[in-house]
Parts: C-alpha cells; structure tokens; sequence
C-alpha cells in the first residue's frame, strides 16, 4: 500500500537564490537600507510590482504587518469601523484591532464567499472594507466594489491565499486600492514568514513606506514603476517625512533573496495547484457526503488546499470522518470543529462581544480543509481524495448498518 503524501513541506527554494544568499552570509548585509541602491528587498519589490502590474510594492515582515500598515494608511480615525468576512485566519481582525479600528464581521456562506445581503445591511457606517479571499476563495467582487463605489470606501484586499488568483483576467490584490500577500512557508511564494503590499497610489505607498521603518530618507532607496511614478512618490514622501510613526516592519534581505528567485515559478505553481485541486475536486464531488463548491464565473484560482462541505453528516459523524481520514493518512481540519481553531470567529475573544452569525458558524461546523500543495502528483492527489472518499463512506455506512 503506498505511503500517504508528505503535504507539509514547501518546494525546494530554486537554486538561482544560493549565490545571492551567500553573498549575504559573507557580506553580513541583511539590513535592506545598508545599500546606497538596489538591496535585494528593492530588487524583488520591483520584480514583484512588475508581475502583479502595480506601480508600488513594499516588502514587510508578514501579510498582518502590510494589512496593518494599509489601514494606517489609508489615515483611519481612531474607532473607525471596518466591514470583514467572518472566515478569516484570526491575525486579520487583529490587524484591524491593531490599527486602532473596530471590526464589523459581515456572514459568510456555504460556499465560503461573503453573504452579499448581510454585506450591504452592515456597509453603512463603515469607513473601510476589508476583503479576506480566504483559503484562495474569491467572493462577487463586482458587486463588493461596485457597493465600495457608491459609498465612497477604500477596499483592502487580504490576498494572503490568493497570490496568482485572477478575476476578469485581473490578478486578485490589484482590485482594491491595496493588495495584501503572505511568504509564510505553506504559500505560493514561500520565506517561512514575510508578506508585502501593493498599490497604485502614490499618497498609500509613501505613508506606508515611511511607517514600515524608512527613518529619515531611506523612503529614496524604494522603487517605482517609472519615473513618472518616482516623481509623484517622491512628492509624496516630501508631504510625510517625520509626520508619520515608524512601525519597523521592515523585510530583510536574505528574505527577499529566497523570493527574488522564486517568482520565475509562480505561474507553474498556480497551473499545478489549479490541475490538483481540480482533478481532486472531481474525485469528492461524486461522493454523496462531501461537496467542493463551485468558483465564480469571473475567477481563475490558484490553490494550495482543498475544501469541501460534508452533507448530512451530524457532529458525532463529522468527529468521526475526521478520525476515519486520519486512519487512513489524510489530515482534515473541520474549521469549527477543531479545538481553539484560529479560523472560527468565536475564538476571537479579543474582540470582545461577538455577533451570532448564524451562517457562517453553520459553514464552519462542516467546512473541511486538507492541504494540497501545487508540487503534489496527481497519484498524490488520487490517494488524498481516495482516502476521504472511503472515510465518509465508512462513517455513513454505519449509520446504514444500524438504520439510522
């Protein structure tokens, strides 16, 4: 019987970082503003701009820093309301805590996408939205924007999932008027930790710029996509230099020189990870317990894990296919029946008073989550679907046995 897939590991950094990261070890130049010019946190910001088609990037410490820094931003009062998705990874409505904001967890449903009714009730009187594409799942869009539009709120876009997810053809994080990503190891671009924002505003890059730790006029050492685009930013800086807090967010450089390289694989990654999601898909979706919702018309995804819904089965039957799965060397987490997950928003307790949210607790009580990294075979893929399917026939087969 073959061995269950290793789902854990990230792909091999590419060799092409070794000699820059060697560079660094013998040079000892880690810090990105060491340089007079084009340290290597520079250089993948400027790569990265380029392949995302944004005008400013800027690299940070983790995709919490770069949503904290987007809001700071955006210059929110203190208090400021902030519409969020209720199936987010708890890091981000403590980024909106963080930034002295109050967030409004708006439903989320079944197919894991914001409740859009539930949306619209909550928009009035908010003064920012921010959009979690949890797990690399896209919620309508136009319509988001569109209601953004008519009450005149910037979007903050949580790409964390989505690096390489499109929507009419548009790369997801270049929608809003900033985009937010994650390096962390299980992402598509992966530095163990690290994160970065990206905008066409040159008033967001130069604030967040100088917030993230550009003391004095370190704010020159960043790119821009042209020399237009410099000089604007340039301007901008001028408007907020010593106005501004220094959050020291700061990305270093042997990080970005185990990204740099890796950008020349995002579009293979998001092929495969799109052919075994797909392929694994079709292999849940003809079981009778387990359903893997259908994307958007307008989305291209680009994921690294799978989820599905379990049909019919009660708590006592959802414990038990968790464990049947396990037998049988595949880890499902159930988001709101795993002890203290950081996805289930009654955890949240920092928050204080959380709302009901019916729908979205419904969700998580049988949402399933299994990682399906792009690098996997599509024997690999065969035996994780095989496994599930098999561990829901066996927890409902009991229930057929005793007639129940």
């Amino acid at each position: 019987m073959p061995l269950p897939p290793n789902v854990y590991d990230a792909e091999p950094i590419p060799p092409a970082a070794r000699a820059e990261i060697e560079r660094l070890l013998a040079t000892g130049d880690l810090f990105r503003y060491t340089a007079p010019q084009d340290a290597p946190v520079a250089l993948f910001e400027a790569d990265f701009a380029a392949k995302m088609g944004a005008k400013f990037a800027l690299a940070v410490s983790s995709c919490s820093a770069a949503l904290f820094l987007s809001l700071k931003a955006l210059g929110l009062p203190r208090g400021a309301r902030v519409l969020v998705p209720a199936f987010t990874f708890a890091a981000v409505p403590s980024s909106i805590v963080h930034a002295d904001c109050v967030p409004v967890l708006c439903e989320v449903g079944e197919d894991y996408r914001v409740d859009m009714a539930d949306f619209e009730a909550k928009i009035e009187g908010a003064s920012a939205i921010l959009i979690s594409h949890m797990r690399g799942h896209t919620s309508d869009m136009d319509a988001i924007m569109e209601l953004a539009a008519a009450h005149g709120l910037p979007v903050i876009e949580d790409a964390a999932h989505s690096l390489g997810t499109r929507w009419h053809g548009k790369p997801i994080g270049t929608l809003g008027a900033i985009g937010c990503f994650s390096f962390q190891s299980y992402k598509l671009l992966n530095a163990g930790e690290g994160g970065i924002l990206i905008t066409d505003d040159a008033d967001i890059a130069a604030r967040a710029v100088i917030m993230s730790g550009a003391y004095e006029h370190n704010w020159q050492k960043h790119p821009a996509a042209t020399e237009e685009d410099r000089a604007t930013l340039s301007a901008a800086f001028a408007r907020w230099q010593n106005a501004l807090p220094l959050y020291n967010t700061r990305l270093s450089n042997l990080s970005a020189a185990i990204l740099r390289p890796q950008l020349a694989e995002m579009d293979r990654r998001v092929r495969d990870g799109r052919r075994n999601h797909d392929h694994t898909a079709a292999a849940l979706n003809r079981s009778p317990w387990l359903s893997v919702p259908e994307k958007l018309g307008p989305e291209e995804r680009a994921p690294d894990s799978i989820q599905f819904n379990l049909l019919g089965l009660d708590d006592a039957e959802t414990v038990a296919f968790m464990e049947a799965s396990a037998a049988r060397g595949v880890k499902v987490q159930v988001f709101g029946m795993s002890r203290d997950n950081a996805r289930a928003f009654w955890n949240w307790q920092f928050l204080g008073e959380l709302p009901e949210l019916p729908r979205t607790r419904a969700m998580l009580m049988r949402a399933c989550d299994v990682r399906l990294p792009a690098r996997l075979t599509l024997e690999e893929c065969d035996f994780i679907a095989a496994a599930l399917t098999e561990a829901a026939e066996a927890v409902m087969g009991e229930r057929r046995a005793y007639g129940t």
